[in-house]
C-alpha cells in the first residue's frame, strides 16, 4: 500500500512539472507541448469519466488540436480531496467529481444534500441550470478558488437492501452503509434506519458477511460493483441526485486568452449535454441488468414517498440553518416537496 502511494505521489509530481511547463513557461507559444491533466477519482467506465473524456475531446476539436487535455481516472493522480486541493493550487487544472466531497471546502454545496427535494432528474437539471441559482453557485466555487464549468449527473441515488421496504416502519433498525456525510447520516436516522459510514471498498464484503443490510448509490455503482449479488431488493427512493461537477482552477482559467476560455466554456456545455443523455441511457441498461440478475425492483408508493419527505424536513431545516436562506431558497424554488 505504501509502495502504491509513493508511485502515485511521484506520478503526480511529474504531471505537475509538465503542467507548469505547459501553461506557465509556454503560455505564449503556438503549440501546447504537454496535455493539461483532468483528474477524477471515479472508475473508468462511469458517467464521470465519460463526461471528462467528452470534454477533453471537444476542447481538442474546437481548438483544432492546439489545446490538449489528458484524463486520469480512478484516483490515479489523487483522491477526491487531493484533487480538490491540487486544483485550487493550480497544480491540476481540471477536476470532475461528485459534489459530496466538496462540502468540506464549500459549505454551501450542502444544498445538494437536501433529501427528497425533487421527484425527477429533469427537475434537478432545470434547477442547476437556472441562471439565478447557477450564478450563485458560480460565486461559491470562485470564492473557493475554482470555476464551475458544468453539472452532469448519474441520476438519483437509490437503495439496495436484503429487507423488503414497503412502508416507513420497514426502515426501523436497518443497517445501511452511507458516505461519511453528516446530512446523509441525519436523513437515514430520520427514517429510523441505522446508518453506518463505511469505505466503499468494504461494502461488498460488508453485505456478504451481514455487517450491513443495505447501501445507497446511483444505479451505475450498484451495477459496476455487482452489489446486486448480495442484495434482494432495489428500492427507488430517489432520495438525492448524484451530481457531477466539472471544475477548473480559477487562477488557471483567468490566465488563459479569451478565445481559449470560450473554447473551454463551449466544450463543457457540449460535454454536459452528452453526459446527461448518456446517463439516462445507462440507467435504463443498468436497471435492466440488475433485474436480470434477480434483484427485485420496488417502486416507492406515493404514500411512502410523502412520509419519507415529511420525515426528512428536519434535515432540510438543518441544512438551511447552516448554509443560509438564499442558496437554499434558490435550490428548492421549483420543488414540489418543499415550500419556502
Amino acid at each position: 500500500m505504501q509502495k502504491k502511494r509513493i508511485i502515485m505521489v511521484f506520478l503526480l509530481v511529474i504531471i505537475v512539472i509538465l503542467v507548469t511547463i505547459s501553461y506557465k513557461d509556454l503560455s505564449n507559444a503556438d503549440t501546447q507541448y504537454y496535455a493539461w491533466p483532468l483528474g477524477t477519482a471515479s472508475p473508468e467506465d462511469t458517467v464521470t469519466n465519460i463526461f471528462a473524456r467528452k470534454f477533453a475531446q471537444e476542447v481538442n476539436e474546437l481548438s483544432d488540436g492546439k489545446m490538449k487535455i489528458e484524463v486520469y481516472g480512478n484516483s490515479v493522480i489523487g483522491t477526491d480531496r487531493e484533487l480538490l486541493e491540487s486544483c485550487k493550487n493550480g497544480d491540476i487544472p481540471f477536476v470532475a467529481q461528485n459534489t459530496a466531497p466538496q462540502v468540506t471546502f464549500m459549505p454551501e454545496i450542502a444544498v445538494f444534500d437536501i433529501p427528497s427535494a425533487f421527484s425527477s432528474i429533469d427537475e434537478v437539471r432545470a434547477t442547476v441550470d437556472n441562471q439565478e441559482f447557477n450564478n450563485y453557485i458560480q460565486e461559491v466555487y470562485q470564492k473557493a478558488g475554482y470555476k464551475l464549468l458544468a453539472f452532469a449527473d448519474q441520476g438519483f441515488r437509490v437503495m439496495t437492501t436484503n429487507k423488503r421496504i414497503d412502508k416507513l416502519a420497514d426502515f426501523n433498525g436497518l443497517k445501511i452503509r452511507t458516505m461519511g456525510n453528516t446530512y446523509h447520516l441525519a436523513f437515514w436516522k430520520s427514517l429510523g434506519a441505522n446508518p453506518t459510514p463505511m469505505s466503499f471498498s468494504e461494502v461488498y464484503i460488508g453485505l456478504q458477511q451481514g455487517t450491513i443490510d443495505a447501501q445507497e448509490n446511483p444505479y451505475e455503482v450498484i451495477a459496476s460493483s455487482k452489489l446486486y449479488e448480495q442484495q434482494k431488493y432495489l428500492v427507488k427512493t430517489n432520495h438525492l441526485p448524484h451530481l457531477i461537477s466539472l471544475i477548473v482552477s480559477d487562477e488557471f482559467y483567468q490566465g488563459l486568452p479569451a478565445d481559449e476560455q470560450k473554447i473551454i466554456d463551449k466544450a463543457a456545455k457540449i460535454a454536459q449535454l452528452y453526459a446527461r443523455q448518456t446517463s439516462d441511457q445507462r440507467i435504463e441498461s443498468k436497471l435492466k441488468l440488475i433485474e436480470e440478475k434477480g434483484t427485485e425492483v420496488i417502486e416507492v408508493s406515493d404514500e411512502l414517498y410523502k412520509e419519507i419527505n415529511e420525515r426528512s424536513i428536519p434535515v432540510y431545516e438543518k441544512i438551511r440553518n447552516e448554509i443560509g436562506d438564499e442558496v437554499t431558497g434558490l435550490y428548492i424554488k421549483e420543488s414540489k416537496n418543499y415550500h419556502q
